[in-house]
C-alpha cells in the first residue's frame, strides 16, 4: 500500500485541469468501464456529498448495489470509493491501482502523466465494473465541463447549488460557474437542479434546451417543505431528514426527485416506508456532524456553505444555547472573508482560529485581529471539561481541518 500511496501522492498538483484528452484515452485503454453501469453525475458548489448520501440510502434501501465516488475523504483515501457505504478494501485498491499503473505505460506514449484525481477516478470506475454495481453516484471534482469525471455520460445530471468558489478555475460570476456546472448535461438525458439564482438558472435552462435534456427544477417540478415532498412522480408527508440543518431539506428533495426519476425510468416500484427509513437514517461525516453531544463538525469551506452554518447556529442561539466557533482553513481560500462574515453575523459568538497539520494552513501572521489557538486538541479538551448543557462548539473551515479534528475525536464517545 505504501508504494501505491507514494505513487499517487507524487501526482498531487500535476497536470491539473489540462483538458479531457488524456483521461478519455485512459478510459479507452481500460476498456471503458464507465459504460458498464448507469451513472448519476453530481456537481454543485456545496451539498454534493450530502445529496449523494441521501441517494445512496434510498437506492440501497430498495435493494440496489450502489457505487459512490466522492471527495475529499474525511478519514481514509479509501472512503472516496465505496459500495453501499463500505470503502474499497486495501487489497482491492492496491491491485486496481497497479492495473492503472500498467495501463499508464501505454498512455505515456502519447500523453502526459495522469494527475492524482485522474488516477483515483480510474481506480473507482474499474472497481465498480469489477464489483458489478447496479449504478454509480459520481461526484465531480471541480466544476463540471472540464472536470476529470466528465468523460462519463450520466443518465441524470444533478446540480446541488451554484455559488462563488474556485473562481480562479471556474470564473468570477455565477453565470460563468453555471456554464461549467451545466457542462455535465448530456444530450437526450435528464437533469435535476436545485433552486438557483436566476442568472444561474437561465444558463442551465439554455444548456438543457440546446441538448434536448429533460430538466427538473426544485420549486417548479418538486418541493420539500417542512417534511412534505411533492412531485409529479410521488408525494410524501412528514418525512424526517437524518442530516441537521434546514438546507438539508433541499439536498434531500434533490436526492429524492433524482431517485424517483431513475426508478421510474426502469419501471420499478418505490416503497414509501423504505423512503422514510432511508432519509431518516442518512449520515455524512464532517458536514454539520454531531460528533459528540456538544460538538459539531462542519466543513463549511466557502462563503455559501458558511451562510448555511450561520443560519443553523443562529437557530441554536434562539433556542438558548451558547455557541463557540473554532475555525481552521487553508491560506489559498478566502479565509479573511469567511472570518469577517462569521464576526459580522455572529457578533456575540466567541470565534477562535487555529492551525492544523497540513501544508498551507493558517498561521499567526495570517490572522491578525483574531484569537489564535496554538493547539486545537487542547482547546477542544478544555471545552469538554468545562462545558455545561447549553454550551455548543462548532468546528469549521477546511475539510482537511475537519478530517484531522475528526480523526482526533473519533472514539468511544462518538455519536454514530
Amino acid at each position: 500500500m505504501f508504494e501505491v500511496e507514494e505513487w499517487l501522492h507524487s501526482r498531487i498538483g500535476l497536470n491539473f485541469r489540462s483538458g479531457l484528452g488524456r483521461m478519455q484515452r485512459a478510459v479507452d485503454l481500460l476498456g471503458n468501464p464507465e459504460r458498464t453501469y448507469p451513472i448519476i453525475h453530481v456537481t454543485g458548489t456545496n451539498g454534493k456529498g450530502s445529496t449523494i448520501a441521501f441517494m445512496r440510502e434510498l437506492f440501497v434501501a430498495h435493494g440496489k448495489k450502489v457505487g459512490t465516488f466522492t471527495s475529499p475523504h474525511i478519514i481514509s483515501i479509501h472512503d472516496r470509493i465505496c459500495i453501499n457505504g463500505q470503502p474499497i478494501a486495501e487489497e482491492d485498491f492496491v491491485r486496481i491501482a497497479n492495473q492503472v499503473k500498467e495501463m499508464e505505460k501505454t498512455l505515456l506514449e502519447t500523453h502526459d502523466q495522469l494527475s492524482f484525481f485522474e488516477l483515483l477516478t480510474l481506480i473507482a470506475l474499474l472497481y465498480f465494473k469489477e464489483q458489478g454495481v447496479d449504478l454509480v453516484l459520481l461526484e465531480v471534482g471541480i466544476g463540471g465541463l472540464l472536470d476529470t469525471t466528465n468523460v462519463v455520460t450520466g443518465e441524470i445530471a444533478v446540480i446541488t447549488s451554484i455559488g462563488l468558489d474556485h473562481q480562479e478555475t471556474l470564473g468570477d460570476s455565477l453565470e460563468e460557474i453555471a456554464e461549467q456546472k451545466a457542462g455535465i448535461f448530456k444530450a437526450g438525458k435528464k437533469a435535476v437542479i436545485a433552486k438557483l439564482a436566476p442568472e444561474a438558472e437561465l444558463v442551465c435552462q439554455k444548456r438543457a434546451r440546446e441538448l434536448a435534456v429533460e430538466l427538473y427544477q426544485a420549486g417548479r417540478d418538486f418541493t420539500l417543505n417542512a417534511g412534505d415532498f411533492s412531485s409529479k412522480l410521488a408525494s410524501f408527508s412528514q418525512l424526517e431528514i437524518g442530516l441537521e440543518g434546514a438546507y438539508q431539506q433541499e439536498n434531500a428533495a434533490l436526492a429524492l426527485e433524482t431517485f424517483l426519476l431513475f426508478i421510474a425510468s426502469r419501471g420499478e416500484r418505490v416503497e414509501e416506508e423504505l423512503v422514510r427509513q432511508a432519509l431518516k437514517e442518512t449520515h455524512w461525516a464532517g458536514r454539520l456532524e454531531r460528533i459528540r453531544p456538544q460538538i459539531y463538525l462542519d466543513g463549511a469551506h466557502n462563503l455559501p456553505a458558511l451562510t448555511r452554518l450561520v443560519e443553523f447556529i443562529q437557530g441554536k442561539i434562539q433556542q438558548g444555547y451558547q455557541a463557540r466557533i473554532l475555525f481552521g482553513a487553508l491560506k489559498r481560500k478566502d479565509y479573511q472573508g469567511m472570518l469577517g462574515y462569521l464576526s459580522e453575523q455572529l457578533p456575540q459568538v466567541e470565534l477562535k482560529v487555529t492551525g492544523f497539520d497540513y501544508q498551507g494552513s493558517l498561521e499567526e501572521s495570517d490572522v491578525s485581529g483574531y484569537k489564535l489557538v496554538d493547539s486545537y486538541r487542547d482547546f477542544i479538551s478544555e471545552f469538554e471539561e468545562n462545558a455545561n448543557d447549553q454550551d455548543l462548539l462548532f468546528v469549521t473551515g477546511s475539510l482537511y481541518f475537519i478530517s484531522e479534528v475528526r480523526a482526533s475525536l473519533v472514539g468511544s464517545d462518538e455519536i454514530s
